[in-house]
Order: C-alpha cells, then structure tokens, then sequence
C-alpha cells in the first residue's frame, strides 16, 4: 500500500531503473534515469535529515521547472518533510510572505529563486542553492549531500501526513496555504489515471509550473505513477516549444489556454503535434471559440476540466465519458465534464440544500483527493461529512456535465437579480478595440448593487470611444439590470496569484476616485 507520494518514484525505479524519467531542455540538455533520479531522490533527504529537519518540518521549494525541483519536491516528502512550493518569479514580499507563514526552517533555490530568498531577507531560514554557486553563510545542494552519512531516509508511513502547503486564493481574498496529505494527492493521481492516463510509452510535457498544484501533482503525480518520461520546459517560448516537443517525441500535451491562445491559426502547428496523442487544457478557463480555433489548425481536440487547488487538484474533466462522443469531436461548449471516478459532486442552495435540476448553485464536493484545510490550523475545510464548498456558481445539464458560472464571490446581485460576471464579460470581450474586460460589482443606494467593467482597450484608441462601444454592445446584447452602470478603462488589470484580482478592482470601484479616471497598478 503506497503511503507517500515519493514511493511512486520507487516503484518506477524497480520497473524500469534504466529509463529515461526526466529531460531538462534548457540551458543545456539533460537527462536523468529513474534509477539515477531515485538515488537523487535518496541522497538529498538524507541530507536533509542530517541537517537537522524531522517529519512535518517545511520546506520552501523556489525553483523553477528543471530536475533539481522535481528532486527537491520528491526528497522533501521521502523524508516526511512537507514541502512548499514557491513561484521563482514571484516580488520578494510575496515569497517572504509564504515562507515566513509556512514557517520553512530551510529553502531550497535555483539560479532565479535564490536571489528572492536572499532580498526577504529571512535570517531563520536556512538557504541551499541547487544548480548555482552558493554565497556566503549558505549551502549548495551537493555540499547538502556530501556532509550526509549513508543511510536509507524513510517517512514513517502514514498516508494522512501532510505532504505540500500550496499557497491559493481560490476561494477569493488573500491566498492561504492549502494543506494537502500524501493521501490527497495519491488520490488525485489515481482518480485521474482511471481514464485516459498516460503509461510507460509515453511522454508528457512539463510546461505547466511545478508551483501550481496543476504541474506537480497532475502533470508529475501522472508521470511517477505510470513511469512516463517528463519533458520539462521552463518559460513559455511558442517556436522553441513547438521544436521541443516534435524533437522529445511528447504525446500528451497538458497545456493552458493562453499557450492554446498563442498556436490557434498557426500553419506549423499541425505538422510540430503530430505525434501527440492527447491535449489537455487546464489551470484556467478555455473559450469555446479559442479551442475551436486550435482544432481547426492542430488537428486535435481539446479536452477540459475543472479543479480547485483544495482537490489536489481536478475535480472533474471531459475524459469522462469522452469514449461515447462521436470520433474526432470535443467536449460541448461551456462543458468542463463530469465528476473524476470517487468524487461527489452536488450543487447547492444555502449551503447544503439541493438547487432544483438545472438551476445554478453553489459547487460542493466530497471524495479522498481534498485537502485537510488551512494552514496552520486546518481551518475551513471539509465539513464533518466530508463536504467542501468550492465557493463557484454552477449547474449540471441534463446529461450530467458541469456547467462553471462564476465565484460565489463575485455574483452581482442588481434589484433582486443574479447577474454573473463571465457572462457580461464574455459579452464585451468582443466588443471592437477591447482587450481585457473584467467586471465586478459595487454597492449601490437604488438596486443594491450595480455592475461595474474595467476594460484594457488597444493601443490607440481614445477611451471615450472605448466606453462608447461597450455601452452599444451591452445595449444591445444584455439585459437593463445586467449592463453596466460605469465603465472604466485602464492600462491593465491587477492581478495576484496569474488570476484578475478583483477585490482590488472592487475596492476602485468603491472610492471616489473611480469618477476620475485613476488605474489600478498593475
């Protein structure tokens, strides 16, 4: 019975020691055996351990998509650490942030994220850099290694221990440490490998970040559960990506839509993803429009899911039932599937209270794969029964598939009626000269609350004309209480987390200084 996340690894080893596991792109090519990736594996917990840590300590985890971080991720949860992953790319303050409130006793850095650790200035956390040279007062990771006696590390087992804090703002509001066990992810990588799951002949694209919950436990839990080769990529380069993937042979290809956004209508995609089996997008919404424009120059489908950090992460997907649609279609538009073998799906009134069939509700779920609540405590997590509201607006349709409206957060409600964000959005994100929109609402001494757009308009364009043009679309295309009461361009939207953040945007919409003009930083 696997008991920790790191024993997929092992059991990969055993199978196929001589395999190739992981390949490195860039700067310079690099491969690693499973064999050599397991003694990797090995050689850096027990350094960990030597150096003081025990089972539950943290550790911060800044690092990019590259061998070192998958080896610093696997060596962490081997030796019953819990692991932190921290965006490279991230300001300073948000890297002191996670890792002062994660309360990491070491962090482990590459060449990008070793530079952050040391602007937070964070004198009770040790430092190792892997894949640079360390500065003084810190430790490289073969150093780290070599000070290591032999030994054999090993968690105690317990599948119940908690293996990764992930930092979201999934439910809105500031992101908090999501606290996921070994039996959470496990259970994901299960659920998902129940359908169309990748096996030993395949090779997976490592483009999503090793961060996000996405990358590490759906793109690398898939990986080390069927002992495929990963192909990691770190940055998003279209031409230099395309070339990768025909010259590493990948045959699934689990992407995001802005990398869908940027091959749609290109000639040489179709020839560069020939040898690509199966196209998954995630860790973000895909318009129907945008995945039928990829179909038509790739010559593949798109298949969809939908996930919460808190679910380890994918709660429900097209492959689903994909065997009993037709040969060569995808999934129906504005359809991000049906529930993953063992989760229970519910969509809810005031909590707990079935919505009638067919009306939108709160998203409520229940299955192994979710996470045991918030750091520090486990606050806010599943219920006594195993249910946890996802806090987004949906329905499922009559053929059971579910249907995404919006965050309970963000409904507007105007006179008494629910007006969806997406909904006014998608309406004026077609409007001629329009960028971005993002909408949000405001209180309102007359109907409650009014909607409020922020558009990013295209470069040259007067904002007068901007507003002008959405005021006819929305005229034309929504209902009275659903258009906009103000509209408001600026040169960009806030964001937090690679999401809208739109409680900066609401707090604009709330001051005075809305009437003038002002920008939200970017």
């Amino acid at each position: 019975m696997i008991s920790n996340v790191a024993d997929l690894l092992r059991t990969a080893a055993a199978s196929t020691p001589g395999a190739v596991a992981l390949v490195e792109t860039e700067p310079v090519r690099r491969e690693l055996t499973w064999a050599d990736l397991d003694a990797a594996v090995d050689d850096l917990a027990r350094g960990l351990t030597a150096r003081g840590l025990r089972a539950g300590h943290r550790v911060a985890l800044v690092a990019g998509n590259r061998i070192d971080m998958v080896v610093a991720y696997l060596a962490t949860v081997r030796g019953g650490m819990v692991a932190v992953p921290v965006n490279p790319r991230a300001d300073v303050a948000e890297v002191a942030r996670m890792v002062t409130e994660s309360g990491a006793r070491l962090a482990i850095a590459d060449d990008r994220g070793a530079p952050l650790v040391r602007a937070a200035a964070l004198a009770a956390v040790d430092l190792v850099v892997a894949g640079a040279d360390p500065a003084a007062g810190e430790t490289s990771v073969d150093d780290l290694v070599a000070a290591a006696p032999p030994s054999t590390p090993m968690a105690p087992p317990d599948a119940e221990a908690r293996a990764a804090i992930l930092f979201t703002s999934g439910r809105g509001g500031p992101s908090r440490g999501a606290i996921l066990t070994h039996r959470a992810l496990l259970a994901n990588i299960e659920q998902l490998t129940a359908l169309q799951g990748p096996t030993s002949d395949d090779v997976l694209l490592g483009l999503l970040p090793l961060h996000h919950v996405y990358g590490l436990n759906v793109i690398l839990g898939q990986a080390l559960h069927a002992g495929a080769r990963l192909v990691l990529v770190d940055g998003f380069r279209s031409d230099v990506l395309l070339r990768t993937i025909a010259e590493e042979g990948v045959t699934i290809l689990p992407i995001a839509p802005p990398v869908v956004a940027a091959w749609a209508g290109r000639s040489d995609v179709r020839e560069a993803l020939a040898g690509v089996r199966s196209v998954v997008s995630g860790a973000g919404v895909l318009e129907p429009d945008l995945a039928d424009a990829f179909t038509a120059s790739a010559g593949h489908v798109i298949e969809q899911g939908y996930g919460h950090t808190e679910a380890g992460p994918v709660i429900a997907s097209t492959l689903v039932g994909a065997d009993d649609r037709p040969a060569g279609t995808g999934p129906r538009p504005g359809r991000v599937g049906r529930p993953l073998p063992g989760i229970e799906l519910e969509i809810v009134e005031e909590r707990t209270r079935p919505a009638e069939p067919g009306d939108p509700g709160e998203i409520r779920i229940r299955g192994a794969n979710l996470f045991s609540g918030y750091w520090p405590d486990g606050a806010d997590g599943p219920d006594a029964d195993g249910w946890y509201l996802t806090g987004d607006i949906g329905y499922l349709d009559d053929d059971g598939e579910l249907v995404v409206r919006d965050r309970l957060s963000e409904l507007v409600v105007v006179s008494g009626f629910s007006v969806y964000p997406s909904e006014v959005e998608e309406v004026l994100s077609g409007v001629g000269g329009v960028q971005e929109v993002a909408v949000v609402g405001t209180p309102s001494a007359t109907t409650g609350q009014a909607v409020v757009a922020f558009v990013v308009a295209e470069d040259g364009l007067a904002d007068d004309d901007v507003v002008e043009r959405v005021r006819a679309v929305a005229s034309e295309s929504l209902a009275r209480f659903k258009q906009p009461s103000e509209v408001v361009v600026v040169h960009d939207l806030p964001r937090s987390s690679g999401t809208v953040a739109k409680g900066r945007l609401r707090a604009m919409a709330r001051s005075e200084i809305l009437g003038l003009g002002a920008e939200p930083a970017s």
